[in-house]
């Protein structure tokens, strides 16, 4: 994702045990401490390496990104939330989302300012680096904890702090959706959603493949192409699909790689990444088709482009139906 050195993902199959085994000791400030106990609560989270712990559920909640916005209204948190930011600067919202969305303000069309934050006065910000938040930058944990705010932040991001990229899996969606629904008390809620997500995935791949084909994932870049490594999103999707990332063992999250290293790889499947504003994916297309390299690739030769949106590619409910598209367009009709 080309935004201000794009995403950079981590995830761990611990992180989610750690979730669904309920942790609940460790160290940190309250998040929110209320006038009286709440029924099972406090709980504590995994946080990019930390924990976080939580006296009583959010009450005012400010969600960063579409992707995180979603996975928020997923579990049906609206009603928690004073505030969202990252959207209308960058994508285009569909009616459903605004639906969902309500009367909540926008209160940044892109990053947020410290200032903006302490207007609204969450208790809680759920962001990630590089989803709203960069390392030194006016926004962090760091910056918010002496104004009672408490972070939470997004698994996929944590690989560019923690120096650790590795390999990306449904993990960093279902354990990031069970962390949610444990800080608000809807860890149950949480759990029945990921079994339906897990059963969508099941029925989108019952077909088996002789071998995974192989995908490229092209964000942006003309010189040289951005795209996904090990530790990016679109690795566990393309795996979770039955498929494999041409780069999914380029030791990062998302970067950029030479076209040479991307044509040798000859793709079978190309994914496009639609941001919904500029110039589209036709215009990544038109680069592909009209590269001397890129143009005598399977994808490009047999026009086997898959056109996905960021939220489909960033951790987020969308991300079960870009497996459903991906397991179809790596299983042809005969």
């Amino acid at each position: 994702m080309r935004r201000a050195l794009r995403r950079w993902t981590a995830g761990r199959s611990l992180a989610v045990a750690m979730v669904v085994a309920g942790v609940l000791c460790g160290a940190g400030p309250a998040l929110a401490q209320g006038a009286g106990a709440v029924p099972g609560f406090p709980v504590t989270v995994p946080n990019c390496g930390d924990t976080l712990r939580i006296a009583a559920p959010p009450q005012r909640m400010v969600v960063h990104d579409l992707n995180m916005v979603e996975m928020a209204m997923a579990l049906g948190l609206q009603s928690s939330m004073v505030g969202v930011t990252g959207i209308t600067g960058w994508y285009k919202t569909d009616a459903a989302f605004l639906r969902s969305l309500g009367a909540i303000p926008e209160l940044a069309p892109k990053y947020p300012t410290l200032e903006t934050l302490l207007a609204a006065k969450p208790d809680l910000f759920f962001a990630g680096w590089y989803y709203g938040m960069q390392p030194g930058g006016e926004v962090t944990p760091a910056t918010l904890a002496p104004h009672g705010i408490q972070t939470l932040i997004l698994t996929e991001s944590c690989a560019h702090t923690l120096g650790d990229k590795p390999r990306a899996t449904m993990d960093l969606l279902y354990g990031d959706l069970l962390r949610l629904g444990t800080v608000f008390g809807r860890r149950a809620e949480a759990g029945r959603l990921i079994a339906q997500w897990r059963e969508r995935v099941r029925a989108a791949t019952r077909s088996p493949l002789p071998q995974p084909p192989r995908v490229f994932v092209y964000d942006s870049g003309e010189d040289k192409p951005f795209t996904a490594g090990r530790a990016a999103m679109p690795t566990a999707l393309i795996e979770a699909a039955g498929g494999r990332n041409v780069l999914g063992d380029v030791p990062m999250s998302w970067g950029t790689s030479a076209w040479e290293t991307v044509a040798a790889s000859n793709p079978q499947v190309i994914v496009l990444l639609d941001y919904q504003n500029g110039q589209g994916p036709e215009h990544l297309q038109s680069l592909l088709q009209a590269h001397p390299a890129m143009r005598l690739t399977d994808a490009v030769r047999q026009r086997r482009f898959v056109t996905l949106r960021y939220a489909e590619l960033t951790p987020g409910p969308a991300n079960i139906d870009a497996i459903e598209k991906l397991a179809r367009a790596l299983r042809p009709a005969p």
